[in-house]
C-alpha cells in the first residue's frame, strides 16, 4: 500500500499551486500513479524531472532496446518492483530477449550479451554495486556509445535511480493489470 496519498492542489504549499497546475496541464492531468504522483508533492521537482524525462527518452539519441535494459539493470540492481513492471514488456518489445529479461529478473546468469548490451548491464552493476566504474567498463561504454552516448547512458541511469528511489521510499503500488512477474526479493 502507498504510503502518501497522490498529490491534490490543495496538499501542495500555496506557493507552489500555480506550478502544480502548470505541471498538471502538461501531463494531462494529475498522475494517480507512479513515481510523477509522489514527485508532484513537489511540484518544483515534477517540473524539473519531466524535463530531464523528455530529454533522456525522447531526445538522448540512445537506441530503445538500450534505453529499456539500462532502465532494467536499474530497476533490478535497486530492487525497484514498480520498474521493473513498467519496463520488463517494453524492453521485451524493444528488442531484448526473454532469455536476458527471466535471466536479470531472477538474478541468474545472463545469456550471451552484445557488445552494446554487456556495456550497459556492467556499466549498471559496477556503479551499483561499488558505487564507482572500473577503467575496462567505462572503455566499453565510451566504445560502444562514444562520451555523448555514455553521458546520456548514465544519466538515464541515474534519473531512473531517482525514481527507484521515490517507488521504494513511498510504496507505489503496481497496477492490477501487470502481465510481468514480479522481482523476487
Amino acid at each position: 500500500m502507498a504510503r502518501a496519498p497522490i498529490p491534490t492542489r490543495e496538499s501542495v504549499p500555496e506557493k507552489y499551486r500555480d506550478l502544480f497546475d502548470q505541471v498538471v496541464k502538461e501531463r494531462g492531468g494529475p498522475p494517480t500513479s507512479g513515481p510523477g504522483s509522489v514527485t508532484l508533492n513537489s511540484p518544483e521537482i515534477a517540473q524539473r524531472t519531466n524535463h530531464l524525462s523528455a530529454y533522456l527518452r525522447q531526445g538522448s539519441g540512445l537506441p530503445a532496446n538500450i534505453q529499456e535494459l539500462a532502465m532494467l539493470t536499474t530497476a533490478r540492481e535497486l530492487d525497484c518492483q514498480y520498474i521493473w513492471n513498467a519496463h520488463a514488456a517494453s524492453g521485451r518489445q524493444a528488442g531484448l530477449s526473454d532469455a536476458l529479461v527471466d535471466a536479470m529478473r531472477d538474478g541468474r546468469d545472463l545469456p550471451n550479451l552484445s557488445a552494446d548490451e554487456a556495456a550497459v548491464v556492467n556499466l549498471g552493476r559496477d556503479f551499483f554495486r561499488t558505487h564507482k566504474v572500473s577503467d575496462s567498463t567505462y572503455e566499453a561504454g565510451v566504445q560502444q556509445f562514444g562520451v555523448h552516448g555514455l553521458t546520456n547512458l548514465v544519466n538515464l541511469m541515474g534519473y531512473y535511480a531517482l525514481l527507484a528511489f521515490n517507488a521504494n521510499t513511498f510504496v507505489i503500488d503496481l497496477p492490477d493489470n501487470r502481465t510481468e512477474d514480479t522481482l523476487p526479493i
